[in-house]
């Protein structure tokens, strides 16, 4: 009987996680443009803005030892590289020996590639071939593979799109969802995740600016990416329905000219939506 407090405490304790707020972290892409005129001083304005979680994976022309021992100085962590997918096929060591080099526990593909506004069942099939063989030598490492969809995934295909071949058929491998481009795509992210709340351990926040009209071929105007919960997306019952599922790192990616001052006010819209009851 004297189990039992404990093990209701534990089970408390852990469902509490569960639906808690997660992290908030930046794609380093984001930065690209301040980067190549400053990098140090690029660097330096990311805990400013109430960050210190990374994704990204490039050393910007220092050493991997200089570079990780220069994150640490300013308190940031890598936690999620890049996995291009022909290294996916030909190499995924080289992905897992760069995760784990930063102490990064996810590796994101970006991009499957296919002739621009061609992308079909056959690509899709060779994808999920890729990824879920792939993801299973990374997943061996104590890597997770996630996929970023980029709105071209969202064409018809039987009684729902490609997108839904993709998620069925994950074995091996999660997703990393960029919000924007799913909408853009023609997708419901909010409904996506409700319907796959186990999929996503990774978010892409990222807003569109109203009026913006759709794409299937995953290219659109950066100039679009707004102020978080500014946009025409629902960006507040995105993150609601996150920490119910316990994704773990809510990833900011602002592509505009205006990330800079963008960022940081993203930032205070996150914390406000996850603060609240």
């Amino acid at each position: 009987m004297k189990k039992f407090p404990i093990l209701l405490l534990v089970a408390l304790l852990l469902f509490a996680g569960y639906t808690q707020a997660q992290q908030i972290a930046l794609q380093l892409y984001s930065l690209r443009n301040e980067m190549k005129t400053d990098v140090k001083g690029t660097h330096a304005l990311i805990p400013k803005m109430g960050i210190n979680y990374l994704e990204g994976g490039g050393t910007y022309g220092m050493s991997l030892d200089e570079y990780k021992q220069f994150l640490s100085g300013l308190g940031l962590s890598m936690i999620a590289v890049g996995a291009d997918f022909k290294q996916l096929q030909e190499n995924p060591q080289a992905i897992i020996d760069n995760a784990k080099a930063y102490g990064a526990k996810y590796a994101t593909c970006f991009w499957i590639p296919h002739t621009q506004g061609q992308f079909s069942i056959k690509e899709t099939q060779e994808a999920i071939e890729v990824f879920n063989k792939a993801g299973k030598i990374l997943k061996d490492a104590g890597i997770t593979l996630c996929y970023h969809p980029h709105g071209y995934e969202f064409k018809p295909h039987g009684k729902g799109v490609l997108f839904d071949e993709l998620i069925k058929n994950a074995k091996n491998y999660d997703f990393n969802m960029d919000v924007y481009w799913v909408q853009m795509g023609g997708g419901d992210p909010l409904a996506i995740m409700k319907k796959y709340p186990k999929e996503f351990p990774l978010l892409h926040l990222k807003d569109r600016a109203k009026g913006t009209p759709g794409s299937s071929d995953g290219r659109g105007d950066v100039e679009t990416n707004v102020i978080l919960g500014t946009g025409d997306i629902d960006i507040r019952g995105i993150i609601k329905q996150a920490q119910k599922m316990g994704t773990e790192y809510l990833i900011i990616e602002d592509e505009s000219s205006r990330s800079v001052q963008q960022i940081p006010q993203s930032v205070a819209y996150i914390k406000k939506v996850m603060a609240e009851k």
